[in-house]
């Protein structure tokens, strides 16, 4: 467990820092609340002990600031409170402002032993918290069946990689990709072979985008999207040949497609819209890149399909 000191005595520093370590605990010390507060955002204790009289800023402040920070991150670290202060009204203030625990000094080896015990118990339930959530949001974010990013997580992904691009004045590139006649694929070959077939379209594509920023998502059905940053129109094309040729190399058997014996793509390549200032906000300019991508991928099944439309 790391726990965050923040105490101005330099000998009481040194005690409370040694009944801590010799309980096997990280620690990190400053001195006043000002500092505390920059330590709590710089290390992610578990658990902080301010002391109430401080300089610069006293243990309420801080632990105002600190509650606050923790609501931002929709997290929560428990605050102990170190004081001589023992009324009443003393502890129901550090209470009030975002504390758990009080503890009087001079601290007790025995009793701060025991509330480090249950801090850690507080802080292991804290952390299998944060990584069901994180579990969560990952579940959230992908396509049960293909295990791509999902419609939600695209549409997130286009308006974050928009901004970055307008901001840093760079490319970003779309490639919208559908299976040729998958609905036949389907009717002859049963909805299981079809899923199975949506599996092996997704690893192919993504075995094919190699770059950490890039993202495959399933855009609906038998759709799929490429988010390409910092990438141009022509890099972009380049990008939707190598997805369309490795299913000339793979070739997944789709004896009832007009198209081809194996199953095929249409492709439709779009970049980053001219003229920014003509749309009224950013979802309608993202609207419109979508939408160029999703015409020119419709005029690709137009000319008969297993063809890439970019301009």
């Amino acid at each position: 467990m790391k726990v965050l000191i923040a105490e101005d005595s330099r000998s009481s520093q040194i005690v409370i820092r040694s009944y801590i370590e010799d309980a096997g605990h990280q620690v990190v010390s400053v001195e006043n609340g000002q500092q505390a507060v920059e330590q709590f955002n710089a290390t992610e204790p578990d658990l902080v002990l301010l002391d109430v009289i401080m300089p610069i800023k006293d243990g309420i402040e801080a632990a105002k600031e600190i509650r606050a920070l923790c609501e931002q991150a929709h997290d929560w670290v428990p605050i102990i409170f170190l004081s001589a202060m023992t009324e009443s009204d003393d502890i129901a203030r550090g209470i009030k402002a975002g504390g758990d625990d009080y503890l009087t000094k001079p601290i007790d080896a025995v009793v701060l032993n025991a509330k480090l015990d249950a801090m850690q118990r507080i802080a292991n339930m804290r952390h299998d918290l944060q990584k069901a959530n994180q579990k969560l949001r990952l579940m959230a974010m992908r396509d049960g069946l293909t295990g791509l990013a999902n419609r939600r997580h695209f549409d997130e992904a286009m308006i974050k990689e928009f901004k970055r691009s307008t901001r840093s004045q760079t490319p970003l590139s779309l490639v919208l990709a559908d299976i040729d006649k998958f609905k036949f694929y389907n009717d002859n070959y049963g909805h299981q072979a079809g899923d199975d077939c949506l599996k092996i379209v997704a690893k192919l594509i993504q075995s094919v985008i190699k770059r950490p920023g890039d993202l495959v998502a399933r855009y609906g059905g038998e759709e799929f999207a490429i988010i390409l940053p910092e990438t141009d129109i022509i890099a972009a094309r380049q990008v939707a040949e190598l997805v369309k040729n490795i299913f000339s190399e793979n070739k997944i058997p789709h004896a009832h497609s007009s198209v081809a014996e194996y199953v095929t793509l249409s492709l439709g390549v779009a970049s980053l819209p001219s003229g920014m200032e003509k749309y009224q906000n950013i979802d309608e300019a993202v609207y419109s890149m979508i939408e160029m991508a999703d015409t020119r991928l419709y005029e690709g099944k137009k000319q008969g399909g297993n063809v890439i439309v970019s301009e």
